[in-house]
């Protein structure tokens, strides 16, 4: 279950607000992120707290994590504000929401760094982003039919961080967006394993 991008207005905003930054509004089907390598942008150096030195790959990686985080963050809002819903499914929101509001603006900060443009260039898509049909889908949703779409999508969507984020350890230059590379898809690839439990119970 993996989707190309498309970003609500709500994402976009949840970017602004935690990012400081507008992102794109779409892509084409082009290449995905898990493709993305050292050869698409020259070496260049910059300060800050990425490293001395970054590539294309780090400049993707982030450019793009913004906003699949946004949307994360976006998805984990909506169960917060439905009211009943399983104490599992809110704290699972709440720790999506709280790790990820901070890795936006990490994220944000190395791209000024290093003199890149905050948004993603045409021809490339993101695994595992929800279309607008699926987010208006779960904010309708209520109840166990709510806990139980938000786990299926938000499963897809951290299936699809892992891989950027994979993509980012094998060719990433700089050293601190590889190791946020490794985080993410150690700490996504154990919630994956936690959702997936909790969907079978329900």
């Amino acid at each position: 279950m993996k989707k190309t991008l498309t970003i609500s207005a709500t994402a976009l905003a949840a970017v602004i607000a935690l990012a400081g930054c507008s992102t794109g509004s779409g892509s084409s089907s082009g290449s995905t992120m898990s493709g993305m390598g050292s050869g698409s942008m020259a070496a260049s150096s910059a300060p800050g707290a990425a490293g001395a030195t970054h590539n294309g790959t780090d400049t993707l990686f982030a450019q793009g994590m913004i906003p699949h985080h946004a949307q994360a963050v976006e998805m984990s809002e909506k169960m917060l504000q439905k009211q009943g819903m399983d104490a599992r499914i809110t704290a699972l929101a709440a720790k999506i929401k709280a790790a990820q509001g901070p890795e936006i603006e990490r994220m944000t900060g190395w791209l000024k760094a290093w003199n890149e443009s905050t948004q993603t260039a045409g021809g490339h898509a993101m695994s595992g982003m929800m279309g607008e049909d699926d987010l208006k889908e779960l904010d309708a949703a209520q109840g166990t039919e709510a806990a139980k779409l938000f786990l299926t999508q938000m499963i897809a969507h951290h299936e699809g961080a892992v891989e950027m984020a994979n993509a980012e350890v094998r060719s990433g230059k700089s050293a601190e967006a590889v190791q946020l590379g490794k985080d993410i898809a150690a700490a996504q690839t154990a919630e994956i394993a936690d959702m997936k439990a909790l969907l079978a119970a329900l």
